[in-house]
């Protein structure tokens, strides 16, 4: 297939019109240069950038892995998977990472794909297991790099390098502006591409505001300024794992529906609060940096920072999260009296006010099905819709985002309805089969 027909192929399936000047950019620099270090913030497209040129650079005739993909964290693995597998290139990709069943991945290694995408350590466990061969992986990126060092994976990734002799391809990605490239990468003389500033542009959009409590405790403030903003799709942001779960437990005793995010929640449990919020069923999450970047969840409203973060690079990386598309959007940041602002910030934000109200947010219209079958039982999104009108006798517009995993699906369906829904599909099959489905907590 000719470059234009396959780009065109590719967008198409991704639902995209045209490339954006960074991804624009990527082609031909990762084709005509041997290391290539891609600089932009979160949410601006740097996956797409640098698959592309990947794709580019597969051959149907190459067996095993010729793409070794490098990412800190699970949820930006399964989200790289996801945007590959959108895109329709009909080369075979896998995930590995810490917490899945390194059983299942082995087993899926034995039939070797050509894009291979893990966390550091994972990744560094299957070479020390031999579980895929070496020889063919001509490519590797390096994504969210600056997150990579920071999370202290340096070791994992200089032994990772050291066994890949046949590297004639390195992409380092990053969200940090003027990144730092060690030498155990074996990036020297790079190209460069730098879009901070362009991205710059599209964030004027983005307006912060700080919103100062009437007493030390913030959380009365946070429950107003939620009030105020109503049912819209919002990120509370905490510093530490234990303050995420006392704000969710404060707010849901307040009769505010939300759900908590962070580094120590088991893989399953952030897998699913990740797909109600994108789904709807979550308006509020509260969460930790984890999901300030990296992660497969919508653009937000607005972003309230609890606790302000130590570092700009943190403060913008959650900011980012909303600012996009030159959307109007807001992040607030909220202080005790007195409290001093970030030392980073240039000038002070201006003070809003939040007008007092009584009336609480309304929750989701939305809840949703957990369904014990995925993609590796032959289940497609197409199967579920079928499946819940027929059997569940809903309507198109009463089923709403549908998520199908490896081993299980999701399914946001009207609430109102769910009950009856449960009630018409309990003795029925899908396929022939019978799966458990359930209301998700």
């Amino acid at each position: 297939m000719e470059t234009d027909q396959l780009f065109h192929t590719t967008l198409s399936n991704l639902g995209i019109s045209a490339l954006n000047a960074m991804q624009e950019a990527a082609i031909p620099a990762v084709q005509n240069h041997a290391n290539v270090v891609l600089l932009a913030p979160t949410g601006s497209g740097k996956t797409l950038a640098f698959l592309l040129p990947v794709l580019q650079l597969m051959r149907a005739d190459v067996p095993g892995v010729q793409c070794l993909i490098l990412s800190p964290t699970r949820e930006l693995a399964i989200q790289i998977e996801r945007v590959w597998q959108k895109m329709g290139t009909g080369f075979k990709v896998n995930t590995c990472y810490g917490g899945h069943s390194m059983q299942t991945e082995t087993q899926n290694l034995s039939q070797p794909p050509a894009l291979l995408i893990g966390t550091p350590g994972r990744i560094q466990e299957h070479i020390a297991r031999k579980t895929f061969a070496l020889e063919n992986v001509k490519t590797l990126v390096l994504d969210e790099f600056d997150k990579s060092l920071s999370m202290g994976f340096q070791e994992q990734m200089g032994d990772i390098i050291k066994n890949l002799g046949a590297l004639e391809k390195r992409v380092l990605a990053s969200a940090t502006d003027k990144q730092h490239i060690p030498l155990f990468t074996g990036i020297t003389h790079p190209r460069v591409l730098n879009f901070y500033k362009a991205a710059e542009k599209s964030t004027d959009g983005l307006a912060v505001k700080q919103v100062v409590a009437a007493s030390q405790d913030k959380d009365d403030a946070l429950v107003n300024l939620l009030c105020y903003l109503g049912s819209t799709p919002t990120l509370i942001f905490c510093n530490q794992r234990d303050t995420t779960e006392q704000v969710r437990d404060y707010l849901t005793g307040m009769g505010i529906a939300c759900a908590a995010f962070h580094g120590g929640m088991e893989q399953q449990d952030r897998e699913r609060t990740l797909v109600q919020f994108r789904n709807g069923t979550i308006v509020f999450l509260v969460a930790s940096d984890l999901a300030a970047r990296g992660l497969d969840i919508p653009e937000v409203r607005n972003v309230i920072h609890y606790e302000a973060p130590m570092k700009l690079n943190d403060f913008l990386h959650r900011n980012e999260r909303t600012a996009r598309m030159h959307a109007a959007n807001t992040a607030y940041l909220l202080l005790r009296p007195g409290e001093p602002l970030p030392v980073y910030l240039p000038e002070p934000p201006p003070v809003f006010e939040v007008p007092l109200s009584e009336t609480l947010p309304e929750s989701s219209p939305w809840l949703t099905l957990y369904i014990s079958g995925g993609k590796k039982d032959k289940i497609s999104k197409m199967d579920i819709v079928g499946f819940l009108s027929k059997k569940g006798n809903l309507k198109q517009e009463d089923i709403g985002k549908i998520e199908v995993l490896d081993f299980m699906s999701f399914a946001a369906v009207r609430k109102d309805l769910a009950a009856g829904v449960l009630r018409a599909i309990q003795s029925e099959k899908m396929k022939g089969k019978k799966y458990k489905i359930v209301v998700t907590n």
